[in-house]
């Protein structure tokens, strides 16, 4: 009877019968939406680097010819950076329950990255136009791909910065918008993080050797 009586206990009850209450989740020190994001973040990470490696191996190859520079993604890298900068502007007014202020950092970082998006296929035509532009040069390929699911990247990020637009002047609550922000701008930073990578090492010039020993080919 003993053993019936053991494998009968509640442990998780008090003496009195109550119930032993689990802390909620957002008393964690890692809510999940932010270990979510953190897990996607490295994810995205392994996929670009892959894709620089990917890029690396083939510029040993003879026949390798650079991708044309269109002169127009200089400019498309500062309109991010501001957009970045204008989400940690929100962050930083959302901490202080500025409410206008986030607001404006909210919309100003939306907006420009609108207008990066824009100023990307505009590169894109920017390219073809040009005297030198072969559709079948892989690094034009490369420029393609690697260009476009960052872009798609930033597209998905614009999804929840509309939801979390609708939420700012809709119904307000502050520890969810606040969460929201915080997570977006992660988001924008870690995204400017990667294309200034790829900017600085794919193309902005002939950048072989520095290439090579990031990849550790050389």
């Amino acid at each position: 009877m003993n053993i019936f009586h053991q494998l009968m206990e509640k442990p998780w009850a008090t003496e009195t019968g109550s119930v032993v209450r689990l802390p909620p989740w957002s008393r964690s020190p890692h809510p999940p939406a932010r270990t979510a994001l953190r897990m996607f973040l490295a994810v995205v990470a392994v996929l670009f680097m892959l894709m620089i490696v990917a890029y690396g191996d083939r510029m040993v190859f003879p026949d390798w010819r650079p991708t044309p520079q269109p002169a127009l993604l200089w400019t498309n890298t500062w309109v991010l950076i501001f957009a970045s900068l204008a989400f940690q502007w929100a962050r930083f007014a959302v901490r202080r329950n500025r409410i206008d202020g986030m607001r404006v950092g909210l919309l100003a970082g939306g907006a420009a990255t609108i207008v990066f998006l824009v100023g990307q296929i505009l590169a894109w035509q920017q390219l073809q136009a040009m005297e030198f532009f072969d559709i079948s040069n892989p690094a034009v390929a490369f420029f393609y791909l690697i260009t476009g699911i960052h872009g798609l990247h930033l597209v998905g990020g614009l999804v929840a910065w509309v939801r979390t637009v609708a939420r700012v002047w809709g119904d307000f609550d502050a520890a969810r918008i606040r969460r929201n922000v915080e997570l977006c701008t992660t988001y924008w930073h870690f995204l400017l993080v990667i294309w200034l990578i790829v900017f600085g090492l794919l193309f902005t010039g002939d950048n072989l050797n520095i290439v090579l020993k990031f990849c550790g080919l050389r």
